[in-house]
């Protein structure tokens, strides 16, 4: 494929337009967004509502740990709901949903009420995945990797938005309760947004059909030995919440009774899903499936490992690097969270980056793989900061290592919705908790071991998954200009005005 500097340049002044497959990408990064900005609404005021509520270190711990609790197994299965019901309505159903979680939240006076609606507002956090289909039925496959770092990155940024803005607007509101208005308020703001978004947008465009799964309850395979490498991969998507109980237990806020409790019923659900997998697939089991209708489940392994190492490592760095700076540097906490925040700003233009890029390099797996190699460069760079690095410069070491974090979240995600289109909502949500667990997994790292250590494990991640990269698949007519089907033949019935 040949890649002129105008195709470039064309694609970039598209992102302008308010029309047509543009406008739906808007829409749908901004209720990106605003998910994101309820999701994170706890971190601006964590001290503040601990000071307030009296909770201790453990509890204001837990309730950051129920906020991510439910968005590893939510994404999986909101991948399945979007696949059979469309995007236009799970989106605008987990927006609506938001404000009742986010409203007993915000006005909560236990810290019980505290973690049962936490852990409701964690399911809000699975609604990136959503879009990800949303953006693939409307762009063509040259352009969908930079329509899907666009989504990714700008909605991304709901995150740092929250930190900055929802702090000005509890301190307009003023007194005790200004933190309370302000969370109301996002949740509110959200669930009109749903409102309106199930009535500006539509699933595909005109004349083009919704491809769904032959098969629903688990992701649809297509071959014998995927059967069983999706079982394989469903263990750490499970083992992860697991996880989280052990962070919870070890903190002495759930008695030795719970914890088995939940440890048991984390089993108990991990049996039920891997029957799930076998039933569904029986077709595959049997190897049923034509050649052309059948998809190499391997890239989909590979693509989770590659979403564990860039996702996976964004949250967990973004999380630990207010106190990394404090600590190394003594810098005052503004100071140290306005010099953290440079990594996820960066979201703004290196996610866009790394879609752009497998877009118009002519390779998706080697654009990742370069990706990958940058990634493992960066984190290898963060492991020898220390107190003789300059802080100004250790802070250009940050945003230098977080563009290739985020650019290869973006080169991920410009192949996921390629891999099979009628799947893609559930390969998107495998994709998707990955990147979850990946960030628990390291934030659980960072609690045992020092922060060279745990930058140096990060790195390993990426050699693991650069690795892995070899047996990624590059998807057939990954740079096609017609709209993608799930036929192996291009739909003739795509206006040529969508397809522009």
């Amino acid at each position: 494929m040949t890649t002129t500097t105008s195709d470039v340049s064309d694609r970039v002044k598209g992102l302008w337009s308010f029309q047509s497959k543009y406008r739906i990408l808007h829409l749908t990064w901004f209720a990106f967004f605003l998910s994101f900005v309820v999701w994170f609404n706890f971190a601006p005021f964590a001290n503040t509502i601990a000071d307030q509520l009296g909770l201790t270190s453990a509890q204001k711990k837990t309730i950051g740990l129920c906020n991510v609790a439910l968005t590893v197994p939510a994404r999986v299965f909101i991948g399945m709901a979007l696949d059979r019901w469309g995007p236009r309505r799970v989106y605008g159903t987990i927006l609506m949903f938001a404000v009742i979680p986010n409203t007993v939240f915000a006005f909560a006076q236990s810290f019980e009420a505290m973690v049962f609606s936490r852990l409701a507002l964690s399911v809000v956090g699975a609604g990136f995945v959503v879009g990800i289909r949303m953006v693939s039925e409307w762009f063509p496959p040259r352009e969908v990797g930079t329509a899907e770092g666009v989504y990714g990155g700008w909605g991304n940024f709901g995150s740092a938005a929250a930190a900055f803005s929802l702090p000005v607007v509890a301190g307009i509101v003023g007194g005790d309760d200004g933190w309370r208005w302000a969370m109301f308020t996002v949740g509110v703001v959200a669930a009109v947004y749903g409102f309106f978004y199930l009535r500006l947008v539509q699933d595909t465009p005109d004349g083009v059909a919704y491809a769904k799964p032959k098969r629903q309850g688990a992701l649809e395979v297509t071959s014998r030995k995927s059967v069983f490498g999706l079982a394989a991969l469903t263990v750490p998507i499970n083992a992860v919440l697991a996880l989280i109980a052990w962070r919870v237990w070890r903190e002495d806020v759930i008695s030795d009774a719970v914890f088995v409790g939940v440890l048991a019923a984390v089993v108990a659900l991990l049996i039920v899903q891997e029957i799930t997998v076998f039933r569904v697939n029986r077709p595959a089991l049997r190897n049923e499936y034509p050649t052309e209708d059948q998809y190499p489940f391997r890239s989909v392994a590979v693509l989770c490992l590659a979403y564990f190492a860039t996702f996976g490592s964004e949250l967990a760095v973004v999380t630990m690097l207010p106190g990394f700076f404090a600590d190394t540097w003594g810098l005052g906490p503004a100071t140290a969270g306005v010099a953290a925040s440079g990594f996820a700003f960066m979201n703004l233009v290196s996610r866009p980056a790394g879609g752009i890029l497998s877009d118009v390099l002519g390779s998706r797996r080697r654009t990742l793989g370069a990706l990958l190699v940058g990634l493992l460069a960066g984190y290898l760079l963060l492991a020898t900061l220390g107190p003789a690095w300059p802080w100004v410069l250790a802070i250009a070491a940050c945003m230098c290592c977080s563009f290739f974090v985020q650019s290869g979240e973006g080169a991920v995600y410009a192949i996921v919705p390629l891999v099979k289109k009628r799947v893609s909502g559930q390969v998107a949500g495998l994709a998707g908790a990955s990147g979850n667990v990946g960030a628990v997994v390291f934030l659980t790292a960072n609690i045992l071991v020092s922060t060279r250590v745990f930058f140096l494990l990060i790195a390993s991640a990426a050699v693991v998954a650069l690795v892995a990269n070899r047996w990624l698949v590059e998807p057939a007519n990954s740079f096609g200009a017609d709209l993608l089907t799930d036929t192996p033949e291009p739909d003739p019935i795509v206006t040529p005005d969508l397809a522009a």
